[in-house]
C-alpha cells in the first residue's frame, strides 16, 4: 500500500502544474472564447480588462479579446456599406470574407476613414494590454478556434460561419464568405503566443496608419465603387454594372479588372498626417523586437502540447500549416528580421531595379514623407528624393534566406511566423 501511495503521490505531483495551469484561465476568459453572442463577449471582455492590471492571465486574455475585437470593427464598418470582398493582395487589409449585404448604407471618404481609425485604435489598445503581460507570465489557455469568433454580419450573433477557424479558411481558400465547417483547431496558448499575437497588432496598425497619413479621397470617389457597388460613391451610376458587379460573368471579370487599374492609378496621395507615416515605421520596427522576443521564448519552451507556433525542438506536423519547424528555417527567419530592420533604420538600401549604384532610404520615405505615387515609385521617379549611395541588399542576400525554407516557401512561413 505505501508502494501505491507513493506511486499515486507522484502522479498526482505530475499532474498538478497541469491542473494549475488550466486553473489559472480566468472564467471570464473561457466565456469570452466560448461567447454565442456580441452581447456575451463585451461582458466578459469588460470583466477581463477589469481585472487585467492585476492578473497576467486576465490581461492577456483582455488583449486577444481586444485583437478579435478590432477586426470586427473593421468587418462591421464594411458589412454596413455592403463590402465585396477582393482578392487582389494589394488590398490586404480589406480581404476579411465579409457577408453579403443586401440593403447596404451608403459611404462617405470621411466615414471609410472613421472605420480604418476606429480599428487601428483598437489594435493599438490590443498591443498595450498584450505588453502590460510580464515577460515571465506561465500562460497556458486552451482555445478551440472554432468557438472563437467575430460577429462579420452585424446581427449580435457570434456563429460557427464566423469563427477565427472559418474566417481563416475562407482566407486561405482566397476569399470570399465561409462556405462550410472549418477543420477543429484546438491550440494551448502560451507566452510566446501572447508576442506574436501583438506583433500582429503592430503589423495592422502600421498598414493603416500608412493609409490614414495620406488623402486617398480620389483613389476613394474614383474607384472604391468596385469594394462598394452599391454605397452611393460617386462614380457608382455610372461605372457600375446594372448586377452592381455581381452576376459573377464575363463583365464582372472585365468590370473589375478596369476599376483596379484605375485604382492602382489614382494612388496618387499627398500626404496629410505625416506623423501617421513615422508611426508606421516605429510599428514595423516592434513587430521585428516582438518576434524576436517570440522565438526567444518558444525556444526556452520544455513542452509540446498543441502548439500554435513550434520551436525546432517541439517536433511534428503543425495542424494549422501542415508544416514542421527546423532550426534551420528559425535562424534564416532571424536573419530575415535583421534584414528588415536594417532597411527600416536604413542601415542598408532598398535596390531598385532601374537604378545602380544608388538605394532607396526606408528610414527616410517614412520619416521625411512625401507624397506617395504607387506607378511612379514602381517606375522610379517617385522615389528619387530617397535614393542614396551606400550599401544595397542584394538578391543574394534574399536568396539565400528563401532557399532556407525550402519546399514551404518564404512567404508561407513569413505569414506564419510574424
Amino acid at each position: 500500500m505505501t508502494r501505491l501511495s507513493s506511486l499515486l503521490a507522484s502522479a498526482l505531483f505530475l499532474i498538478l502544474p497541469l491542473s494549475s495551469a488550466h486553473a489559472a484561465m480566468p472564467e471570464a476568459a473561457t466565456a469570452l472564447f466560448e461567447a454565442k453572442t456580441v452581447s456575451a463577449r463585451n461582458t466578459a471582455l469588460s470583466t477581463l480588462e477589469a481585472a487585467a492590471p492585476g492578473d497576467p492571465a486576465s490581461a492577456y486574455a483582455a488583449g486577444a479579446g481586444e485583437f478579435f475585437t478590432a477586426l470586427e470593427l473593421l468587418a462591421s464598418g464594411l458589412h454596413r456599406h455592403g463590402f465585396d470582398s477582393p482578392r487582389s493582395f494589394m488590398l490586404p487589409l480589406m480581404r476579411l470574407p465579409v457577408p453579403d449585404n443586401p440593403n447596404p448604407e451608403p459611404l462617405t471618404y470621411e466615414q471609410f476613414r472613421a472605420i480604418l481609425v476606429a480599428f487601428r485604435d483598437r489594435l493599438e489598445k490590443s498591443a498595450a494590454t498584450l505588453g502590460s503581460v510580464p515577460d515571465n507570465a506561465d500562460i497556458g489557455m486552451v482555445i478551440d478556434l472554432t468557438h472563437v469568433g467575430i460577429d462579420l454580419n452585424e446581427d449580435g450573433a457570434i456563429a460557427p460561419d464566423e469563427s477565427i477557424a472559418a474566417i481563416m479558411a475562407s482566407l486561405s481558400r482566397g476569399g470570399g464568405a465561409p462556405d462550410g465547417a472549418a477543420p477543429a483547431l484546438t491550440f494551448r496558448f502560451d507566452r510566446a503566443d501572447g508576442y506574436w499575437l501583438q506583433g500582429y497588432a503592430e503589423f495592422l496598425m502600421a498598414q493603416a496608419d500608412f493609409w490614414l497619413a495620406h488623402d486617398f479621397k480620389n483613389t476613394f470617389d474614383s474607384s472604391f465603387h468596385m469594394l462598394f457597388p452599391r454605397a452611393k460613391l460617386p462614380l457608382q451610376d455610372i461605372l457600375v454594372p446594372l448586377d452592381g458587379g455581381m452576376g459573377g460573368g464575363i463583365l464582372s471579370s472585365e468590370w473589375r479588372l478596369a476599376d483596379f487599374i484605375s485604382l492602382v492609378h489614382l494612388v496618387n496621395w499627398p500626404v496629410v498626417e505625416p506623423e501617421r507615416r513615422k508611426a508606421a515605421r516605429r510599428e514595423l520596427l516592434e513587430m521585428i523586437r516582438l518576434s524576436r522576443e517570440d522565438w526567444k521564448a518558444i525556444r526556452a519552451e520544455t513542452d509540446n502540447d498543441r502548439e500554435w507556433l513550434p520551436g525546432p525542438q517541439q517536433k511534428g506536423e503543425n495542424p494549422l500549416t501542415g508544416l514542421e519547424v527546423g532550426e534551420e528555417q528559425v535562424q534564416a527567419w532571424l536573419a530575415a528580421l535583421t534584414m528588415a530592420e536594417d532597411l527600416l533604420e536604413g542601415r542598408v538600401l532598398l535596390p531598385h531595379f532601374r537604378i545602380t549604384g544608388k538605394g532607396i532610404n526606408m528610414k527616410r520615405f517614412f520619416d521625411e514623407p512625401k507624397p506617395f505615387d504607387l506607378v511612379l515609385s514602381i517606375t522610379g521617379p517617385g522615389i528619387a528624393p530617397y535614393l542614396e549611395s551606400g550599401k544595397i541588399l542584394t538578391s543574394d542576400d534574399f536568396d539565400q534566406i528563401q532557399r532556407q525554407f525550402g519546399g514551404g516557401g518564404f512567404l508561407t512561413f513569413a505569414l506564419w511566423f510574424n
